[in-house]
């Protein structure tokens, strides 16, 4: 199921594209909004693939709005002004709807969407991870990451963040802690609280139930503090 937001500041163009997607099979309504301002709010905490976005509005217009969103989003743009096709497609929009447009329009701009969805998932379920690596799609690039370069990753609902050995930027990825937890070899990562996993190999100070990466504290939560002491005993001269 494309789980879809509308962003529209015309009501009856809000109702129409709502209308569209509604009679529509795999598609999901999961929010409409005349501001996107509001828009902005619902999406940093809800996973969304496609979004139909109008570009005239006040305040924010669409192609701005557009701008501040992290690379990877699905757009679709719904306008009545033919000149903003060109920017459209800059910022990788899947299609550039004219108004009025028709259901069949808007039907075959949802399918390319979809097969662009489809082949993405797909890409990454047929990558297989290993003891030495894992791919992680990450804004439009699938990218290899080398467990010996981890030094820990921190889940935020539904993304992850890897953070990378001499390596400023975390990779941002779009998937859950418990998944990626499922495809890291146990005897070198371990959870260690619900947002945190760690590089076992990677620990080399702990100070008060956390651990020191740099500048970073990663809280031991007593849920896992058990299990993390006892990797210490193990290891403890």
């Amino acid at each position: 199921m494309v789980r879809t937001i509308v962003i529209d500041d015309e009501p009856l163009a809000l109702q129409l594209v709502e209308g569209y997607v509604e009679k529509t099979p795999g598609l999901e309504l999961a929010g409409k909004f005349d501001n996107p301002l509001d828009a902005m709010d619902f999406l940093s905490s809800q996973k969304i693939d496609l979004i139909f976005l109008d570009i005239q509005m006040p305040d924010l217009n669409g192609i701005e709005f557009a701008r501040t969103l992290e690379k990877g989003r699905k757009i679709i743009f719904t306008t009545a002004y033919a000149n903003y096709a060109v920017e459209g497609f800059r910022l990788d929009a899947v299609d550039y709807l004219l108004k009025p447009f028709s259901y069949e329009e808007f039907l075959k701009a949802v399918n390319k969407a979809k097969k662009l969805i489809n082949l993405e998932d797909a890409a990454l379920s047929n990558i297989e991870s290993n003891n030495e690596f894992l791919f992680l799609k990450s804004e439009y690039k699938i990218k290899r990451i080398n467990f010996n370069d981890i030094l820990y990753i921190e889940g935020l609902k539904d993304y992850i963040k890897v953070f990378i050995q001499n390596d400023p930027k975390p990779v941002l990825s779009l998937t859950s802690l418990k998944l990626l937890e499922s495809k890291l070899p146990e005897t070198r990562f371990m959870r260690v609280h619900r947002s945190f996993i760690v590089n076992l190999q990677k620990i080399n100070t702990i100070e008060r139930s956390r651990i020191i990466f740099g500048k970073a504290y990663i809280p031991v939560s007593d849920q896992y503090k058990d299990k993390f002491q006892e990797y210490l005993d193990k290891n403890f001269l």
